[in-house]
């Protein structure tokens, strides 16, 4: 096997220039590949965790039906008793409860519709980073009357800047509308615009003067754990130990969430697969002219006793090995590049708007899991069997006295 591997890797510098030109295009097309795989999964990762941070949070508790209908009468009863079923969970690192309403929003300018969420500052810190995104004022105003946290796209929409005015038309159990005056103290910019234009956070106990709702009833339970990849087991623990209520996941509550994180690993293998099968043809073409330049070379070595089994392996060891040598650069220069960029980012601020209305970040910081590159060794290591499939049948037709006649 040796001498096999030996002879191979001479042979396959005996055109020089040619091997180097099939080198080159598998090192940079694994150097591509990384390169795309990892700029996409490090931009999917960071929008969902900036989703599962800043909007959604792991896990979600309402009456059932709430999230289709957005009745305000259907509250959860008796929050606390809830309570102290998640803080015996050690899963579970944070909670908070919430009241809803979906609202008309106006200024002295204009109007437009939002989404009003009434929150104990201190309790959505633990499900929630808002508090971090603050770019003007403060998250609440200790001691002022009816504070609001808007959105930065909003306040511009709304043409209101810190300590305006804003008028909300609150809803109460009964059914009637009232309009309430609140005084911005706080503006928040996230990475999702869309978010920011109509999500408005005002305080609990505010929203429950105005609505009439008591002070153990909620919309909503968000919950944060320790590891969001455990959602469904703790989903299931606790549709068990609260029965009635209607337990969902982070992938449950945002489809496109879901949908980016299950399809992820698919497709990352699918660029790779794509980019190998291209490499394919190249490979094959460069060991079919190799192959024909020895014609009567290999039918000298079949005439002198070497099997056509030794011939085989031969030839697969030196596809495989063209295939390994530019990988294995490709593979270093992607690494490299792909530390360097996990470390710096991308920056993509010169498409912020189109970007921010998606929920992406502007700086993109690439990522790669160590397993992935094992795994592209494993197909590269494929691509040279399969290239070598049609040399090798070309080769093992050969018919010695044949071969020793051909004028190369």
């Amino acid at each position: 096997m040796n001498i096999l591997l030996n002879i191979a890797w001479k042979n396959i510098w005996r055109n020089r220039f040619r091997s180097l030109i099939i080198m080159s295009a598998t090192t940079l097309g694994i150097f591509a590949g990384l390169l795309i795989i990892s700029f996409t999964k490090g931009m999917t990762e960071q929008r969902i965790s900036n989703a599962l941070n800043t909007e959604v949070s792991h896990l979600q508790i309402h009456r059932p039906q709430f999230i289709i209908q957005d009745d305000i009468t259907l509250l959860i009863h008796s929050s606390d008793s809830i309570e102290k079923v998640l803080r015996g969970n050690e899963q579970i690192t944070g909670y908070s409860s919430r009241i809803l309403l979906n609202s008309i929003i106006s200024s002295a300018e204009t109007g437009t519709n939002a989404k009003v969420k009434g929150i104990d500052p201190e309790k959505e810190k633990q499900v929630t980073d808002l508090y971090k995104h603050i770019t003007q004022g403060s998250y609440f105003v200790a001691d002022r009357l009816n504070p609001v946290v808007i959105g930065e796209k909003l306040a511009a929409k709304l043409k209101v800047k810190l300590n305006s005015k804003i008028v909300l038309q609150i809803q109460d159990l009964q059914g009637n509308i009232t309009p309430a005056a609140f005084r911005v103290s706080g503006i928040y910019k996230t990475e999702n615009l869309a978010y920011d234009e109509v999500n408005v956070f005002v305080l609990k106990k505010d929203l429950r003067r105005l609505t009439g709702i008591d002070s153990t009833s909620v919309h909503e339970i968000a919950i944060f754990l320790k590891n969001y990849q455990q959602a469904k087991k703790v989903q299931a623990d606790l549709k068990t130990q609260l029965p009635g209520l209607e337990i969902l996941t982070w992938k449950e509550l945002d489809a496109l969430l879901s949908y980016m994180s299950d399809i992820m690993d698919q497709y990352l293998y699918f660029v790779m697969i794509v980019i190998l099968l291209a490499l394919i043809f190249g490979i094959v073409n460069t060991m079919m002219m190799s192959i024909l330049e020895r014609v009567k070379e290999l039918g000298m070595l079949m005439a002198i006793g070497m099997s056509r089994q030794r011939i085989v392996r031969m030839i697969l060891y030196e596809t495989v090995l063209l295939t390994l040598t530019g990988a294995f650069f490709g593979i270093l220069i992607g690494t490299l590049f792909v530390s360097y960029y996990h470390k710096h980012g991308i920056d993509l601020s010169l498409w912020s708007k189109g970007m921010g209305q998606y929920g992406f970040a502007t700086t993109v910081y690439t990522s790669i899991q160590p397993s992935y590159i094992a795994e592209i060794v494993m197909l590269v290591i494929m691509t040279g069997f399969l290239a070598a499939i049609f040399p090798v049948w070309k080769a093992i037709r050969m018919k010695p006295v044949e071969a020793l006649k051909a004028d190369n």
